[in-house]
């Protein structure tokens, strides 16, 4: 009885280790803080892939900047030394150039429009393009309109950002806008920003209001004005060797859950536009929430004339008539 006993309680304990050992973990991580939109990404993400793989793949979260930058994740994410990373579109270009097309200034109309183009054929033909580079890409998201924010002074009209060092993202498209305002640029990793906003290094930087509440800019920067100048776009990337040893269901099990990451991810974002220039206000900032933007449209004509040699008229102008 007692070697039956043995025997069975073995067996168990056997039966657990491996079902231990079946589970796959995988790391995920972000630029910003877990109480923001992307921490509500990538938190929906982990749950959505333990629950549709029955626990078989457990993904840790990682936050603000934990594992890296946004730009050092996404390396990491291509050589395979992490799996799995969520950020904005700043850096991806320096990976897969076709995608710094969607970060033209003034490009989109609204959030709907930017969603339509990423959910249709153009953005879907878009995430195939990180095939080839060593990523799988699951799924767009989103960052939000990027807007202006600074320590020095009101922006009212483009000549109000001429002499601002500003803080931009690793990004050769924005960074080439931006110069067209007149700001001087200081390409920075995000995990650095509000330390170099702080002590001075720079006088002001650009970020959907997610990322400026999320950031606690409003604590090292006064002004803020709504330009809206760019739509910023996020994204989840999969180390591809990673992605391919999947099997097929679990393959979509693992794009799925991006998918409702994604909707977790865009209604925080509107849920923040709605109350954030209030919430900003109350904190302290001055907020010029109705700036006229063509003159900001106008003041970038030269370098909008480069993008449309560089990308194409048709090409830009197929992304903006989609409806």
């Amino acid at each position: 009885m007692q070697l039956t006993k043995l025997v069975v309680g073995l067996s168990l304990a056997l039966g657990f280790v491996a079902t231990a050992a079946a589970q796959t973990t995988m790391r995920i991580s972000i630029s910003t803080a877990q109480n923001s939109h992307q921490g509500i990404a990538i938190d929906t993400f982990a749950k959505e892939v333990e629950k549709r793989t029955a626990g078989r793949y457990k993904v840790q979260t990682f936050y603000n900047g934990a594992l890296g930058g946004e730009r050092e994740s996404i390396e990491a994410v291509q050589l395979g030394t992490q799996e799995l990373a969520f950020s904005s579109t700043g850096p991806v270009p320096n990976f897969v150039p076709e995608a710094r097309i969607f970060d033209v200034p003034f490009l989109f109309r609204d959030k709907a429009h930017a969603r339509a183009v990423l959910d249709g054929p153009i953005g879907q033909e878009m995430l195939t393009k990180f095939d080839s580079k060593g990523f799988k890409a699951l799924a767009w998201a989103e960052n939000g309109f990027r807007h202006m924010t600074n320590s020095k002074r009101s922006v009212n009209t483009p000549e109000d950002l001429k002499g601002l060092k500003m803080r931009t993202m690793e990004n050769p498209v924005h960074i080439a806008a931006y110069k067209g305002f007149g700001i001087i640029t200081t390409p920075m990793a995000f995990p650095e920003v509000f330390t170099a906003l702080q002590q001075g290094t720079v006088d002001g930087q650009e970020n959907p209001l997610p990322v400026i509440i999320s950031a606690k800019f409003d604590q090292v920067q006064k002004h803020l004005t709504l330009t809206g100048h760019v739509y910023s776009p996020a994204i989840f990337v999969m180390n591809k060797a990673s992605f391919d040893k999947l099997s097929a269901a679990d393959k979509q099990a693992f794009i799925d859950a991006a998918k409702e990451g994604t909707k977790a991810n865009r209604a925080r974002v509107d849920e923040d536009d709605a109350k954030g220039v209030a919430d900003l206000r109350a904190k302290g900032m001055t907020v010029v929430d109705n700036p006229d933007k063509s003159k900001f449209v106008a003041a970038l004509a030269p370098v909008n004339a480069e993008f449309e040699k560089q990308f194409g008229k048709a090409t830009l102008d197929k992304i903006r008539d989609v409806k």
